[in-house]
């Protein structure tokens, strides 16, 4: 996939990562969305595909209010207040814990809702807000928009399309 370099290009990434991301979810059986059969984020952890979605949200809405800061003129303590970089598999964690309780169809609308919002944020600005300058270290606003939507985006797909081809792997005698 080739990397966004405008508003337009990041739209149509995000769009169509996001359309292709949503289909797989929703063929999970809702019965099967909490069962920890995925690698987790964090090494020699497992996860659930609602953990892995929730991981989505969580992301989703990290970036929503990094950009919520960034209108406002605050600092944005990236990736999370009290997270390093290099501490990424302890905050998908968080992730997992913060929508545990959350039903399932309910973090869908969530994930909906999230990349609507990021979708918004992104129409009110131009090429220059989004790839002009740099936001987070060497990294345009765009860059990291990016980095947070379309590509784990795709990697949950590929993630939940090995799930499912085990699934539907014949049982071995």
């Amino acid at each position: 996939m080739t990397i966004p370099q405008s508003k337009a290009e990041l739209l149509a990434a995000i769009d169509g990562s996001y359309g292709k991301v949503l289909k797989a979810f929703e063929e999970v059986p809702a019965a099967r969305a909490r069962d920890a059969v995925l690698e987790g984020h964090a090494k020699g952890t497992t996860m659930s595909v609602a953990d892995l979605l929730a991981y989505l949200v969580g992301w989703n809405e990290l970036v929503l209010k990094w950009i919520a800061h960034d209108e406002a003129g605050q600092a944005i303590d990236f990736p999370e207040t009290d997270f390093k970089w290099n501490e990424l598999g302890r905050l998908a964690q968080k992730f997992y814990a913060d929508y545990a309780a959350l039903p399932y169809p309910q973090l869908l609308q969530r994930f909906a809702e999230a990349k609507a919002g990021i979708v918004g944020r992104i129409a009110a600005r131009d090429d220059a807000a989004l790839y002009g300058r740099p936001w987070c270290g060497k990294w345009t606003m765009g860059r990291m928009i990016q980095f947070n939507t379309s590509s784990p985006y795709d990697n949950a797909r590929g993630r939940l399309r090995q799930w499912r081809k085990a699934q539907d792997a014949p049982v071995q005698p």
